[in-house]
Order: structure tokens, then C-alpha cells, then sequence
């Protein structure tokens, strides 16, 4: 089942994620990239969805994302800056 999308903001914040504008009903590139400040990376979360970060990320010193660590269920990494998450067909 589709579940809305999200920006969880690295200040512990989140909002409704903006509409794909692509062609194929997917977000664009350029939206993805707006979105989490530049270079995407694509790690899968649950239910069939995804999480975009900034791949680099680390290397420009964002914050730590405590929430998306958390949504990640990750236990030895962190994930750092603005994310979104989204359904794996919003992203093509």
C-alpha cells in the first residue's frame, strides 16, 4: 500500500514531500537533488519504499539525521542531512 511521501529534515522536523513532476509521475533528478542538497544516494527502508540522501553527505560535515538513522534501522552508520522517503515507483 502507498504511503505518503516525506522529507524528515536533519533538525529532527518533517513536512509532506513535494508532487513528482516527471513525465512518468516519478520525481525528476533536479527535484531529488533540491531536495537532499546535492549528489542522490538510494538506500532501501520497508514496506517497499526508499530513502534519497545526499551521497556525500558525510564528506560536507551535514548533520546528523537521527530520524531517518532511525527509519533506516541502522545500528553501526548514521544518516546525515535533509532525506526523503518515498515509494520505490516514485523514484525511475
Amino acid at each position: 500500500m502507498p504511503t505518503e511521501s516525506k522529507i524528515l529534515r536533519a533538525d529532527g522536523s518533517f513536512e509532506p514531500a513535494p508532487k513528482p513532476l516527471g513525465d512518468d509521475g516519478g520525481y525528476t533528478l533536479e527535484q531529488l537533488q533540491e531536495i537532499v542538497g546535492g549528489y542522490i544516494e538510494i538506500i532501501p527502508v520497508q514496506d517497499h519504499r526508499i530513502m534519497v540522501l545526499n551521497e556525500e553527505g558525510k564528506l560536507k560535515g551535514l548533520a546528523v539525521n537521527y530520524g531517518a538513522t532511525q527509519e533506516a534501522n541502522l545500528e553501526y552508520d548514521m544518516i546525515v542531512g535533509d532525506v526523503l522517503i518515498c515509494n520505490e515507483e516514485d523514484v525511475k
